[in-house]
């Protein structure tokens, strides 16, 4: 899928170290995941063997956004693996922060619901985004996912202060 100069492929074990770079400055940032910078340390070895592992998994893929042959964004969805969960299965995505408010979520997002209504096993795909991430939100919103719950204070940032966790999905 191509939008103006935005191309949205398969994951290649040899992205790993982009894939990485863009993890590595969105878990820096802090604002919108569970893993903060201390905790983050995978080497690009252990991201090549995760990137392999989900391409071998026909319930699961890795799909990048490129422009102009450099990787800003990718969208990952997992399976997981259990006989009455084989129906389902989760996304996860990132977007460098230079490249955001450019339509590069959104087509992430678009391919990756298409690849799961392709995909004859998958009926569900769900997510969780922080409550205070509105922008995110508002995307999932318009592209059909419904919240279907909530974990109220799911993640502590300091002694004060918490954000639920948001719980959506979309049936495809």
């Amino acid at each position: 899928m191509v939008k103006d100069d935005i191309m949205i492929r398969t994951a290649k074990r040899e992205d790993a170290s982009r894939i990485l770079r863009i993890q590595e400055e969105v878990v820096a940032e802090g604002d919108f995941l569970t893993t903060v910078s201390e905790e983050f340390n995978k080497t690009v070895e252990q991201q090549g063997d995760w990137i392999e592992k989900i391409l071998q998994n026909d319930k699961e893929t890795l799909l990048v956004a490129e422009i102009q042959n450099e990787i800003v964004g990718w969208i990952v969805f997992l399976s997981p693996g259990r006989s009455r969960l084989s129906h389902t299965g989760s996304l996860g995505m990132m977007v460098r922060k230079d490249f955001r408010n450019r339509g590069i979520g959104k087509l992430l997002l678009q391919r990756i619901l298409e690849w799961a209504e392709l995909n004859p096993c998958i009926e569900k795909v769900s997510l969780g985004v922080f409550s205070t991430n509105k922008r995110a939100i508002a995307l999932y919103k318009g592209m059909g996912f419904i919240e279907e719950g909530r974990k109220i204070k799911e993640f502590k940032i300091n002694d004060n202060e918490y954000i639920d966790d948001i719980l959506m999905y979309k049936f495809v």
